[in-house]
Parts: structure tokens; C-alpha cells; sequence
């Protein structure tokens, strides 16, 4: 037998001479090799054209370190690269095996003869007579059923760079990047953004500096756990582009990737909508507010014309990025650096800001009445009167007040009589201990004024006024955190830049975690500086309405406000071009993976590869997101995106880790699976703290997208962890399995379907497949099984093409299951080796389903009918259950429901209650529901037929099977002239076939001699295929023939005309008469019964133990069933298959 060598070799480019170690394509294949070479000689040709020179290179020095010069040439070698990632197995490792071996031959049953005292003996059952021990009568059963009274019980582009032709790869630079310039200054970019500047001082002021500090310390905790999962990921290998798409896709498959990778592109799509109704708001508010188009004249109103401005301008905004990103990413990329840096100088001046307020905090007074908060806008004076020329005269907050009524005796509002207009500092400045009033968190309902608790206020309600600060929508904790989240996004920069970077593996954690570390620092610090500098009242002010329309964090910011202002602004464009141009890609990268079908024409692109098509959807996606125009609404959108994301990534990580996989090897080392199991959980508790209602939502379209990739997606296998996580769980389920065997009550049938193919390898019976699932609805295991006679070696290529004809087939009529092809040298062996092998542990078959051997009588070829009875007898010994489905051309499709019919069960002998169970299976189906059960038993002389019926009722009362219950009598056992006739014909026929077998085994025993006259010459197969199997006269030709032996024998032999005279003077054998006797009684009964029925199902009577009576055995059940339609012959396996206990 050929021997396998496995030898795994390690290589590397700087071993391999004449390669240069520059070449990234080259240094992504260093990876271990695993090479199968067998000891046979395979010719050159043979080896995949598809190999690449590193591929030859590795496979040559790999041989000539493995062998010796002298084995070399003695000995020649075969070595297949292969990839790491592949699983295909190529044709020259199936020349491996050996096919020289032989089955030894299996005896099933012993072989005793029949005797007529039978105890069991009853001329109306003898066909089932010899069995009566184990499948006892159904009167006796339900006699005995009644005396019983106690009840008690992404980034495919780099794959395909794999098998591109040596000669036409492009030569490409080296990777120059290194961590700080490749991942952390990236991440820092990604990371910092709108919120910092827009909504930072907000969330402090309403949550207070201890819970404004819990809300970033847990976003903070939740990017980091998930940036160290992450890095595991990513230095599990090559991470090409697509980013977190291609990590969770490769580690999670197709579904989750798919599902997750939209989710990601919906959040990246939706944060370009943050970022320009961020840069918009600053635009509008702060830098030019007369470029409103849309104003109000009721204050009320003003928030509404806002919004439409925000529109008009963001979609304006929109269209002009998408321009930029169109004519070339390249000018996005050489500002990058000038909109990071506008991010970090302005994080400097609040920094420096918060400093020079310890020693010179800045003039920002804000207006008071009593201890509510005044807008400066359109008020030129903090007072209710001012002196001027020695009169006393009222100020615009009076005329607010007082009904537009400039007289000092007007009637005003009266919380403004009763409270003093003061002046407080916005910017107490960090000495001056404002930050024990901002500890505590101040949530507003919407429309509520901003108040400052410390100061006096006398108790008046008075009327809402339009001077007065007002909280434009309800907070609490959960908004804020879904608000806040987005500013701790961008954690994958890194990743998705590590074609580029020079060290991958190394710069991506590095860089990531100190990036997360810095930004988390910045973050946290900025919440103590805000709450220690800022003034309460001011904090909760969301548009500087208390600063004169100045953003609140540029009040505290050195050496002026417009550092903020103009620097927020642009990093807020930037980072809005930048999420313009990586949604897209990614977009484009699922798409070119085809996993997603209605997505394919977003993979195609310019020339250039620039993903044109992408650009537009995503434009369209992130106008949705304009058109809500609200900063607010749009943030905890695109949070539960990135959380989802998220969440995946730990999933990822810990479920690779907790199954340790063999190609789980990361060298980031820092990590466990309990931190990721932690981040995977705050990610969740985060996604329903935000909004419980969008992440619903979130999860819903993630689920949806899952199962259309499931049913519609195209198939991959990218050795991802739920592969594995199945396999596990599919081992411990088996093993759980193996214990014991199931319960009645769980047991259903697990079917074995044979089919037969033709000469063009097309399945005969394809109605037996329909039934099949008819049967199952989907539901326990079915295996379909074929044998295909031949060797295996040379049929290979047959077998694949008849696996994918089945599988094709098991599609079409929604079968779901498996497939096995079983290449024998007989049909009888390979069906017995499909019985006995297929399945595993405690997911086996427990019933065979095939179809009758329709033209047996015709056919001249015995081959046929005796390969169903040693299917039967195999059966049997396996005590596995039979199913046997006659006419079955007959039985309708899938899309031929029944409107009405019957389905008849005639229980002749109780078999474990498998003809009570398959009608009730079959009417689970559309095909078979609208059809009746009709159960028949058969009733001796000695029986009491009225008690039967009585029994048989209360045994499917208590089965809580609907059914209609007769009972057939059979009392007359005269044995008709009809009955001896058909015998007679049926034994003649039999004789007949025995002695043109015989003449013919002769002839060729004759034409052997002939050529090997002058050698010994042993016969090991003699007449047809099935050697043993045809001959049916009792010395069976199993020995050593010699010329004089054969002489001696042939001298002995009866003459051929005196065995055909022989036929004409036969009587039939009296057991044969007796199962003549009851074939035609039972079938006259059945038809007269059941010929309309729909479908018939019947006792199968088990083959004879005496195998010379086989081919009457096979006339037996031919005339039980004449005239009717359709018929299941049902065999149980010998086990309880129906009980009536719950």
C-alpha cells in the first residue's frame, strides 16, 4: 500500500536565493507550508499550473532538505504546495490509496429451512408465520393493549492576489509606515471629532462631572477590551482591506461578516452625516449665523428654521464631499495631516485655556434672573433699568418682560418683580472650586429652564419668556451615553491600513492601545477641567445662548475663542471626508466577496478601481441622515452600528480563543478570553442603555441580512470560528448521543434513501426524494445514498459529478440532509456498506427507504431482484426499519397537494408501530394534509371482531391519532384452484430460469477450459456478476476445479431437455400454496378496500430464511399488491417506535 509522508516546513524569504525580501507579496506567503508527498512516482505534468515561483521555490527546498541526493534520483517525489487557507484536496492524492484489497464475505442470516410444524402456522398469515415470535398478531397485541388498566408512566482583493501568474504581478513599494505615523496618528484623527468640541461640555453640565467621567470611562473601557481583541485578530495573520469587515467575516463566516460589515458601513456612512451636520452647526451658529436662509420671527419656531437650514446646508455640504471624493481620494489623503493637526491644536488651547483660567480666568459674564439663566441675544445690558443723563430708563430685558411697554408702572411678569438681574462669571476659572457645584447631574425636560441652584430665587413661578435658556430636548444618563459614544469611534483606522504599515503585526496593537489610551486621557481630563473651570448654568447651555452665541468650550480655550471655532471646523470636515471615502471602500470590499447577490454592482468602479457606484449609495445614506438634521438624533444611530461592530469583534476573540483552533496563533499575546467576553457584554449593555428601540432595530437589520446571505449568499469557507463552534457543538451533541438510545417518544425516522442511477448518472427515482421529504418536513436527519459499480480509483471524478447531481436534486425538492456515494465492485456490497457506515455516533440512520424493483419478472439479469432481498436481509439484521415504495413513479410532487383521499394503513402484524406513525408524519405535509387515515387490521376466526375494533379505537384515542377504524374478516380458509395455478406458474417459471442459468454457467465453464487446457486454473467468479448470489442449486461453486473433476460432474448432470420435461409434471410445494393462498386473500381484501385510496401502506413479510426460495418471495409481495396504485410496503426495525404515554 502507498504511504503518505506529511512534512511541514517553515520558510522563509530570506532562505529562498535570488528573492527579494522587499516584495510584500512575497513576505505575506512566510507563512508554514504543509506539503503531501507520496512515494509513487506522479509525472511532472501533473502539478497544478496555478502554482506560483514562491510555491516552487518553498516545495524544492523543502525536498532537498527532506531527502537525500541518492533518493532523489532513485526515488523521484511529487511535493503539492499548498496555501494554508485552502481545503481542497487535489487528484493526485487519491492515487494514494490502494485497491487491492477485498471484502471478506458477510453472512447476515443462517439459512434454515422451513418447517411445516410450524407453531405459528394459519393459512390467512403464512407469509408472515415465520416471524410471528418477534411481530406478533394485532389481535393479540391489542388483547393484550386492553387487559392493561394501570396507566401510571471583505478584502478579497488580497486572495486573489494569491493566484496571480508570476509574470503579471505588478512590482509594488515597500510598506514604510511605522506605528506612530501608520496606526496612532490615524487613530487619533478617527477618534477625536464633533462631540469633543460640540456636546462635551454639554453632557458634564447635565450629568455632572462624576457620572460625565462614568459615561467615558465606560465608553473609554469598551473600546479598549474590543481594540485588544482586535489586535489578537489582527496579528492572527494578514488583515488586507476592509478592516473589521474582513476580521469578523474570516473569524465568524459569510452570515455574521456579511451581516456586521453592513452594520459597519451603515455606522461609517451615518457618522459622515454627524460630522457635516456638526460642521454645519458650527458654520451656522458660530462663524456666520446671517447665512441662515430660513428665520423665524417666534422664538419658538427658531428651532424648526434651524433645521431646515441644516438641511439645505448639509446637503449642500454633502454633495460638495462626495465631489472631492469622486475626482480623487488622493487630495483627501494630503490634507489629512493639515485636519489632524487643526484637532491637536485645538485640544492644546483648552488645555492651555484651562491653565491661564487658574490665575486670569477669561470675561464671559452671564445674565441672571433670580437663579435662571438669561439669553444675551439682542440684549445689550444685564439690568432691568440703566441710568442715562440722570433718568432712569428701562432696558430691553424690561421691555422682554414687561408686554413690550418701555413705562417704568407696566405690568410685568411676576417671577421678574420679584427677582434681582445679577452677573455671574461663565469661567470661574480652575482655583475657584465651581467644580463641587458641577459634581451632581442636573437632568431637563425638554423646554425646561436652565437654572443655577446655588443663587436665591424668590418662590413665583411666573410665564415662560423667550430671554429665558431653555433645554432643547429631555436628557438622561442613557441619551448621553448613546450621544457621547460616537466620539470613542474609529478604533479601526489602524487596522485598515495594514498593507501599508511596515511591521503589521507590531504597529497595529502598539499603536491602537496608545491611541485609546491618549484619546481616553484627553477625554477624561477635558470632564474634570469642564466641571473645574466652567460655570454650571453655562455647562448646560447647548449653543453659548448665556456667551453671547460663543461655543462653550472656545470661552475656556487660549489665546482665543476662533482657535476652537476654526479648528473644530475642520478636523469636523475632515473627518467627514475621511468617513466619505471609507465607506465606500468598505461597501465595495463585501461586495466583491459576492456574498450578498443584490449587492454585486457596487463592486465595480473606475478604471482606477474607485468605487463609483459605492460612492453614490452612500451618498444617498448619508442624506437620510442629513434630513434628520439633528445632531442628537443621528448619534445614537450610528452607535449602535459601531456597537454591533463591536460586539462581533469580542465574539470573535474569545469564541477563537475558547475553541483553540489550531490556526489560532496571534502574536499579540495580551489577551484572554474573559476580556473579551467583558467587552462583548458592555458593548451590549451600552447598545440598550443608549436606545433600547434602535438597538432592536439594529439587531433586527443585522438579522435580516444574516438570513438572506444564509438562504440566498453565496457559499464560502473561510475556516471561520462559528464553523468551529458547530463542529464542537456538534461533537458534544454526538457524544451526548452515544449514551444511550432514544426514547420512544423522541424517536422519528432518521432516514437512509437509495437511490439508482443510470448510465448518465441521473437519479431514476426522483419521486422517491420527493417522498423522502414528504416524510421528513424538514425535520431529523436523511442521508441520500448511491453505489456506483466500479473502482474507486478511476471513478472519482464520476462520484463528484453524481454528489453534485443529488445534491442538486436535494435542493430542488427542499431535502435537507446529506449525500454519500459508496464506489463497490458489486451494487449488493456497496448497499451493504452504505447500511452499515453512514451517519456517526448516535446521528444514524434507523430506517431504509427505496423504491421496488419494477421490471424483475422481464429482466433475464437476476442481479436485480436479488439485490433487494439482500438489501431486505441486511436490513433486517441491522434491525434497522424498511420502507419500500412500489409504483412509486406514481407518488405525487410537491407542488401536487391532495384536496381529498384517503391514506389506508392495513396492520396485519404490529412491527413497533411504524404504520401508525408514518401516515401521522405524512399529514404534516401540504402534499398529504387534506387526506383521511383509514386503518384496517385483519380478524382470524378465533378472533372477536366487534372487541378488536373497540381496542383498536382506544389504543389511537390514546396515540391522539384521528383515524377511521375497521376490521376486515377473513374466515374463509379454503384454498382456491386460483391459488394452486399461480403457484404452479409461479414455481414452473422459477425452474425454468434455474436450468437456462445453469445450461449458461455451463457453456462458460466449457470456453474457460478451452483457453486454459494445459494449466490448473481455479474459477473465483463463474456466471454473472453476482456469482454466488445466481446460482440456486445447493453445491454452491466455491471450490477448486480440475478438467477431470468438471468430466466427472458433467456425467452426473441430468440432461437439459430432461429438466425442461420435468416442468410438465410438477406439483407445487405446500408451503408455497399456503402464501399464495394469503398474497391473494390479502390483496383481494385490499382492493376490494383501498383501490381508490390515495396511498397504501402495508406489513412488509420478511424474506425467507431458506434463500432458494427468494424469487418466490418476490411473486409473494407482486401479487399482494397488484391493483393498487401507490404502495408502501413498511418493515419495522424490531424496536417501539409509537407510545401512548406523554
Amino acid at each position: 500500500m502507498a504511504s503518505v509522508r506529511f512534512m511541514v516546513t517553515p520558510t522563509k524569504i530570506d532562505d529562498i536565493p535570488g528573492l527579494s525580501d522587499t516584495s510584500p507579496d512575497l513576505s505575506s506567503r512566510s507563512s508554514s507550508r504543509v506539503r503531501f508527498s507520496s512515494r509513487e512516482s506522479v509525472p511532472e505534468t501533473s502539478r497544478s499550473e496555478g502554482a506560483s515561483d514562491f510555491s516552487r521555490a518553498t516545495t524544492s527546498l523543502a525536498t532537498e532538505a527532506a531527502e537525500p541526493p541518492n533518493e532523489k534520483t532513485t526515488n523521484p517525489h511529487t511535493d503539492v504546495a499548498e496555501d494554508v487557507s485552502q481545503t481542497s484536496i487535489t487528484g493526485e492524492q487519491y492515487q494514494l490509496l490502494d485497491p487491492g484489497h477485498k471484502k471478506d464475505p458477510h453472512i447476515y442470516l443462517n439459512n434454515t429451512n422451513y418447517e411445516d410444524g410450524d407453531e405459528f402456522f394459519d393459512k390467512n398469515l403464512a407469509l408472515f408465520e415465520e416471524e410471528m415470535d418477534t411481530r406478533p398478531k394485532v389481535s393479540s397485541l391489542l388483547n393484550r393493549m386492553a387487559n392493561y388498566t394501570n396507566l401510571t408512566q471583505g478584502a478579497r482583493e488580497h486572495e486573489e492576489a494569491e493566484n496571480v501568474p508570476p509574470g503579471k504581478k505588478k512590482p509594488t513599494k515597500t510598506p514604510q509606515m511605522g506605528t506612530f505615523m501608520g496606526v496612532y496618528l490615524p487613530c487619533l484623527q478617527n477618534i477625536f471629532g464633533v462631540i469633543l468640541f460640540l456636546r462635551l461640555t454639554w453632557v458634564v453640565g447635565m450629568a455632572g462631572v462624576l457620572q460625565a467621567f462614568a459615561i467615558v470611562l465606560i465608553c473609554c473601557c469598551c473600546t479598549l477590551l474590543t481594540a485588544i481583541s482586535m489586535s489578537a485578530i489582527a496579528t492572527n495573520g494578514v488583515v488586507p482591506a476592509g478592516g473589521s469587515y474582513f476580521m469578523i467575516s474570516r473569524a465568524l463566516g459569510p452570515e455574521f461578516g456579511g451581516a456586521v460589515g453592513l452594520c459597519f458601513y451603515l455606522g461609517t456612512t451615518f457618522a459622515a452625516a454627524m460630522y457635516i451636520l456638526g460642521a454645519i452647526e458650527i458654520f451656522l451658529m458660530y462663524i456666520t449665523p446671517k447665512a441662515a436662509i430660513f428665520h423665524s420671527e417666534d422664538p419658538l419656531k427658531e428651532p424648526a428654521a434651524m433645521l431646515n437650514n441644516m438641511r439645505v446646508y448639509g446637503s449642500a455640504f454633502l454633495l460638495l464631499m462626495v465631489l472631492v471624493v469622486f475626482v480623487g481620494v488622493r487630495y483627501v489623503n494630503k490634507f489629512a495631516s493639515l485636519f489632524l493637526a487643526c484637532v491637536i491644536v485645538s485640544i492644546l488651547a483648552i488645555y492651555a485655556g484651562a491653565i491661564k483660567s487658574s490665575f486670569a480666568p477669561p470675561s464671559f459674564p452671564v445674565c441672571m434672573l433670580g437663579n435662571r439663566s438669561l439669553s444675551r441675544h439682542n440684549m445689550d445690558v444685564c439690568a432691568k433699568t440703566q441710568d442715562r443723563d440722570n433718568l432712569t430708563e428701562p432696558t430691553y430685558l424690561w421691555k422682554v418682560f414687561c408686554n413690550n411697554s418701555l413705562y417704568l408702572n407696566a405690568s410685568c411678569d411676576e417671577y421678574f418683580q420679584h427677582n434681582n438681574v445679577t452677573t455671574i462669571k461663565g469661567i470661574p476659572g480652575l482655583a475657584s472650586g465651581i467644580i463641587a457645584e458641577n459634581l451632581w447631574s442636573t437632568y431637563l425636560m425638554k423646554g425646561e429652564i436652565i437654572e443655577k441652584p446655588s443663587l436665591h430665587s424668590a418662590d413665583v413661578v411666573g410665564a415662560l419668556n423667550q430671554q429665558y435658556v431653555l433645554a432643547d430636548i429631555t436628557t438622561s444618563f442613557t441619551l448621553l451615553v448613546g450621544i457621547f459614544f460616537p466620539s470613542v469611534t474609529g478604533i479601526m483606522a489602524g487596522s485598515n491600513r495594514s498593507g501599508d504599515l511596515k511591521d503589521a503585526q507590531k504597529s497595529i496593537p502598539i499603536g491602537t492601545i496608545l491611541a485609546i489610551l491618549t484619546t481616553s486621557f484627553v477625554y477624561l481630563s477635558n470632564v474634570v477641567l469642564f466641571g473645574a473651570c466652567i460655570d454650571g448654568v453655562v455647562l448646560r447651555d447647548k449653543f453659548g445662548d448665556t456667551v453671547q452665541k460663543n461655543l462653550v468650550v472656545g470661552t475656556l480655550s487660549w489665546p482665543s475663542p476662533w482657535v476652537i471655532v476654526f479648528g473644530s471646523f475642520f478636523s469636523t470636515c475632515g473627518a467627514g471626508l475621511q468617513s466619505l471615502t471609507g465607506a465606500p471602500r468598505l461597501l465595495q470590499a463585501i461586495a466583491k466577496d459576492n456574498i450578498i447577490p443584490f449587492l454585486r454592482v457596487f463592486g465595480h468602479g473606475k478604471a482606477n478601481g474607485e468605487p463609483t457606484w459605492a460612492l453614490l449609495l452612500t451618498a444617498g445614506i448619508a442624506e437620510l441622515g442629513i434630513l434628520i438634521a439633528s445632531l442628537d438624533m443621528v448619534a445614537p444611530i450610528l452607535s449602535m452600528f459601531f456597537l454591533m461592530c463591536y460586539l462581533f469583534v469580542n465574539l470573535a476573540c474569545a469564541l477563537q480563543t475558547l475553541l483553540r483552533t489550531p490556526n489560532w496563533r496571534p502574536r499579540f499575546r495580551y489577551y484572554h478570553w474573559a476580556l473579551s467576553f467583558m467587552g462583548m457584554s458592555i458593548c451590549l449593555a451600552l447598545m440598550f442603555i443608549s436606545s433600547w428601540y434602535y438597538a432592536i432595530i439594529a439587531m433586527v437589520i443585522a438579522g435580516m441580512i444574516y438570513k438572506y446571505i444564509e438562504y440566498h449568499g453565496a457559499e464560502k469557507e473561510w475556516g471561520d470560528g462559528i464553523r468551529g463552534l458547530s463542529l464542537s457543538a456538534a461533537r458534544f451533541a454526538l457524544l451526548r448521543l452515544e449514551e444511550g438510545p432514544p426514547h420512544t417518544k423522541n424517536w422519528r425516522p432518521q432516514l437512509l434513501v437509495l437511490l439508482k442511477l443510470d448510465e448518465d448518472l441521473h437519479v431514476k427515482h426522483v419521486h422517491l426524494l420527493t417522498f423522502a421529504s414528504q416524510l421528513k418536513a424538514g425535520k431529523g436527519l436523511t442521508i441520500v445514498g448511491s453505489v456506483m459499480v466500479g473502482n474507486f480509483l478511476e471513478s472519482y471524478s464520476e462520484v463528484l459529478a453524481a454528489e453534485q447531481t443529488i445534491k442538486h436534486l436535494m435542493e430542488e425538492e427542499r431535502v435537507k440532509g446529506f449525500c454519500q456515494i459508496v464506489v463497490a465492485a458489486k451494487v449488493r456490497e456497496g448497499i451493504s456498506h452504505l447500511i452499515q457506515s453512514c451517519g456517526l455516533g448516535g446521528m444514524k440512520h434507523n430506517t431504509v427507504v427505496m423504491s421496488w424493483p419494477s421490471a424483475w419478472r422481464q429482466s433475464e439479469d437476476a442481479r436485480a431482484w436479488k439485490t433487494f432481498i439482500g438489501t431486505v436481509r441486511v436490513t433486517t439484521a441491522a434491525h434497522l426499519a424498511l420502507l419500500v415504495a412500489k409504483n412509486v413513479a406514481f407518488y405525487p410532487s410537491n407542488m401536487e397537494p391532495f384536496t381529498e383521499g384517503n391514506i389506508d394503513v392495513w396492520w396485519i402484524v404490529h412491527d413497533g408501530g411504524m404504520l401508525m406513525l408514518l401516515p401521522f408524519l405524512l399529514k404534516q405535509h401540504k402534499v398529504w394534509r387534506k387526506c383521511n387515515i383509514r386503518i384496517f387490521t385483519v380478524a382470524q376466526l378465533e378472533d372477536n371482531s366487534i372487541q378488536m375494533k373497540k381496542d383498536l379505537a382506544t389504543f389511537l384515542y390514546h396515540l391522539r391519532i384521528e383515524a377511521e377504524v375497521e376490521v376486515v374478516e377473513m374466515h374463509d380458509s379454503d384454498i382456491s384452484a386460483y391459488t394452486y395455478e399461480r403457484t404452479l406458474m409461479m414455481e414452473q417459471r422459477s425452474q425454468m430460469l434455474r436450468q437456462m442459468r445453469l445450461s449458461k454457467t455451463e457453456r462458460d465453464r466449457e470456453a474457460q477450459l478451452v483457453k486454459d487446457r494445459n494449466s490448473m486454473l481455479r474459477l473465483t467468479s463463474i456466471g454473472s456478476d453476482d456469482d454466488e448470489e445466481t446460482e440456486t442449486y445447493q453445491e454452491k461453486v466455491h471450490m477448486t476445479w480440475t478438467k477431470d473433476k468438471y468430466l466427472a460432474s458433467r456425467g452426473h448432470k441430468p440432461k437439459t431437455l430432461e429438466g425442461f420435461q420435468d416442468l410438465l409434471n410438477m406439483r407445487p410445494d405446500q408451503s408455497n400454496v399456503r402464501r399464495m393462498h394469503t398474497a391473494v386473500k390479502l390483496n383481494e381484501v385490499i382492493v376490494n378496500k383501498s383501490h381508490e385510496a390515495k396511498l397504501v401502506l402495508l406489513n412488509m413479510p420478511g424474506p425467507p430464511r431458506n434463500p432458494e426460495g427468494d424469487e418466490n418471495y418476490m411473486e409473494f409481495l407482486e401479487v399482494l399488491t397488484e391493483g393498487l396504485e401507490r404502495v408502501l410496503l413498511v418493515r419495522g426495525g424490531g424496536s417501539e417506535v409509537i407510545t401512548i404515554y406523554s
